[in-house]
């Protein structure tokens, strides 16, 4: 059975979430990693007008750069009541520009409160990159 490229599972957590994500590249685990904490989160966007937002993150390294994209994400929701489900993302030098879409939230089933370093390590993997990331619920 062949994996896919791209993808991300929930692993069983005794508290938390945690999500296993997977992708080729940085830019794809971050829009993986983002997709697995909206679906972990339960979120349902409004039918209609679209929304875009940008973002620029200075590049530390692979593992603050995903903690401080998907807490972004969280603050849009927070603060806009905003989700997202279209992500183009580039490296450029020592950033990462996002450009993103989507639009109000209908629901969310749970609210994630934090991105958590527990354990969280950027690693090379049968698919390019891998990560655990541990949500604070």
């Amino acid at each position: 059975m062949e994996t896919e490229k791209s993808g991300y599972r929930e692993i069983e957590h005794t508290a938390d979430w945690e999500l296993e994500v997977w992708a080729p590249d940085l830019p794809a685990l971050l829009v993986q990693a983002a997709r697995g904490m909206y679906t972990l989160a339960g979120m349902r966007l409004q039918d209609g007008p679209r929304q875009g937002r940008s973002l620029e993150i200075e590049i530390f390294d692979s593992e603050s750069l995903l903690v401080n994209f998907l807490s972004e994400l969280l603050y849009f929701g927070e603060h806009e009541n905003l989700g997202f489900d279209h992500f183009h993302l580039a490296l450029k030098e020592n950033f990462l520009h996002a450009e993103m879409e989507g639009a109000p939230l209908v629901s969310l089933d749970k609210e994630i409160k934090a991105v958590t370093y527990h354990n969280l390590k950027v690693q090379e993997g049968p698919q390019g990159l891998e990560v655990r990331i541990v949500f604070d619920v």
